[in-house]
């Protein structure tokens, strides 16, 4: 069975339930202050907005493309702390607005409304940031609505699937900040599975990502940052994922530049 047909059998709900998102678009009325008002995603986004059309988006790109920017914005203006963590709890290392954030304007459902900025026990939304997740985890670790857990009692990538299996479920916003980093290649296909049986849930994801496992699960939304802006991509069409076959094929070939670099 090819990709194409795959996609079309497992993932009838992700057709059917496209209008159930609760972010539906972003705006931005004007550039943001500092270096970040120079990427050209982050002007794209000024120039045009962006739709989110799936319950689950991958926005993928270069290293310094904008993607922790834009997520970290995406969690400022749905209330959750751009550090990483939950909607509704204030933690220590709370601080300001990053600069997209104080200028991005969000469209949701009303649902969106209700789970985001509804009273603030009842709101459902996480930031998994993989920067600063063990730093919140020193945090929050046993409270009430977060994980038993100690996460320094297990390996990297048991503490991640500790965190995403205890706040990464059912109904929400949840926002990843490449979540894949600590990750092996059979635990990458587990987080695709869990992916997905959160939005048949009726949650929403929107991840920022370099890995080409993550990005291909089926019906989802892709959004690639470039030097030419925002754009939707295909996988298959994915500069990310041309780079991989490449390498897998023929790995002297990338390899001898840089140890020659060396």
């Amino acid at each position: 069975m090819s990709r194409a047909d795959a996609q079309g059998e497992t993932c009838l709900w992700m057709r059917r339930k496209a209008v159930a998102v609760l972010l539906t678009r972003l705006e931005a009325p004007r550039l943001p202050s500092g270096w970040s008002g120079n990427l050209p995603p982050v002007r794209h986004l000024v120039e045009h907005g962006l739709a989110f059309t799936r319950q689950v988006t991958f926005l993928v790109g270069e290293n310094g493309s904008g993607k922790s920017t834009l997520v970290e914005a995406i969690a400022d203006v749905c209330g959750i702390n751009s550090e990483g963590g939950k909607a509704g709890t204030k933690y220590s290392s709370t601080g300001e607005l990053t600069p997209l954030g104080e200028v991005l304007d969000a469209e949701l459902t009303a649902t969106g409304l209700r789970l985001l900025h509804g009273p603030r026990p009842k709101r459902r939304a996480f930031f998994f940031r993989a920067e600063t997740l063990f730093n919140l985890g020193r945090n929050v670790s046993g409270m009430h609505g977060f994980w038993e857990d100690d996460l320094t009692e297990q390996s990297h990538g048991e503490g991640f699937f500790t965190v995403l299996e205890r706040m990464v479920s059912g109904p929400g916003l949840y926002l990843m900040d490449e979540p894949e980093a600590a990750l092996s290649f059979q635990s990458c296909i587990r987080l695709v599975a869990l992916m997905n049986r959160v939005a048949g849930e009726g949650g929403q994801i929107v991840c920022a990502t370099h890995s080409p496992i993550l990005a291909s699960l089926p019906g989802a939304q892709i959004i690639e940052l470039s030097e030419d802006g925002m754009h939707p991509a295909e996988w298959e069409n994915l500069q990310l994922v041309d780079h991989w076959r490449r390498f897998m094929a023929k790995p002297d070939f990338y390899l001898r530049y840089a140890l020659d670099a060396d």
